[in-house]
């Protein structure tokens, strides 16, 4: 007796929207369980997670804070999914993005430089980012490596580039030998949208980053050509679509996303740069893409979603002493979740014996 897994004829839409809710109600229960070995009030430890932050005022505008960076990388990151480029390694893009913007911090500190920084660090973060992007997709189209573990090995090289430049040339010498470069100027820091709350102007590039895509996806030729590309490869190349092209496309624009959510998040929140800048940015926003079912809409959703766990997680800590990296447990118990009920969509479980067999769970 064997248990294959076997390519279902036809998927059902419906199954195919509600799945990520059936995939969030899995990861709760689960969490129950988790909670309840942990010796904590199940019910207690899931007010503090997804209820109480959305009862505080201050809490809804961190979560607005939390999504801006998780949402702009998910977005990249979709389009590379779609068109069946896997790109692993948002995380250093976003590393190399917030580097390679801090420079222009750094060197104009104290010169009272123009308005023209904060825009050029933009620039320059969108630069690098999709530069290092580019470097797995090059490696992909050019020698046949494997853009997933090319992007995935160098992330550890932007983390330790910055760990670098902030302990030695970047360090700010009145900064008592912390690793952190001295405070960005203001010139060179994301104006605030409310005063008294860290809401700053990057919520509205994200906002405007999803409008962007969902224009591209559902408007243009090219957002046509990436679907059929990662869709139907075989009909893509009879429509004289080049699949190698694309995925340096999307590798760029990902990178660039990545980069320029990076530069926000250090000149905004953050407001220097030290190591540490990211909780895992650029591993969650794919479990933000998955769960938002590779749709501008969905992933905006998804990201705010998941941008509550950060925000409920750091009170469940505070209120019930539950461990932050439990946040980290239900983000990939989540990640498992969403792709388990994608496999089931797509295929069923079948047993075969040796000389007859019977299908279970046809669904």
């Amino acid at each position: 007796m064997q248990l294959v897994l076997e390519k279902r004829v036809e998927r059902s839409g419906t199954i195919a929207l509600v799945s990520p809710l059936i995939a969030i109600g899995l990861t709760i229960l689960t969490m129950v369980i988790l909670f309840a070995i942990l010796g904590k009030n199940p019910l207690l430890a899931l007010h503090a997670y997804f209820i109480a932050p959305l009862t505080d005022g201050y809490s809804l505008l961190e979560i607005a804070v939390k999504a801006t960076p998780l949402v702009m990388i998910a977005i990249g990151l979709s389009l590379c999914y779609l068109a069946n480029a896997w790109n692993i390694g948002a995380e250093g893009q976003f590393l190399i993005g917030a580097v390679a913007g801090s420079w222009i911090a750094v060197k104009t500190q104290g010169t009272d430089a123009g308005a023209w920084v904060l825009p050029a660090m933009f620039v320059l973060a969108a630069a690098a980012g999709a530069l290092y992007a580019l470097i797995p997709a090059i490696c992909k189209v050019k020698f046949g490596a494997s853009e997933i573990l090319t992007s995935l090995m160098l992330v550890y090289v932007a983390d330790l580039f910055l760990d670098y430049l902030v302990r030695g040339p970047w360090r700010d010498p009145q900064g008592f030998n912390f690793p952190t470069t001295a405070e960005f100027d203001p010139v060179a820091t994301v104006p605030l949208l409310i005063e008294g709350g860290r809401l700053h102007l990057g919520s509205i590039i994200a906002l405007l980053v999803v409008a962007a895509a969902a224009i591209l996806l559902g408007r243009t030729i090219k957002g046509f050509e990436i679907r059929v590309v990662g869709a139907a490869p075989r009909a893509a190349r009879f429509g004289g679509f080049n699949a190698n092209q694309l995925i340096i496309l999307t590798f760029a624009v990902s990178g660039a996303l990545a980069g320029l959510a990076g530069i926000i998040e250090v000149a905004g929140p953050i407001g220097h740069l030290q190591p540490g800048i990211s909780p895992g940015y650029g591993f969650t926003a794919i479990i933000v893409a998955f769960l938002g079912r590779l749709n501008p809409v969905g992933i905006l959703i998804a990201g705010l979603f998941l941008a509550l766990t950060f925000i409920g997680g750091e009170q469940a800590q505070i209120a019930m002493k539950i461990p932050l990296d439990v946040t980290k447990i239900f983000q990939g118990i989540l990640l498992f979740y969403v792709l388990a009920c994608d496999s089931l969509i797509l295929y069923r479980f079948k047993l075969v014996f040796p000389n007859r067999e019977v299908t279970r769970g046809a669904g």
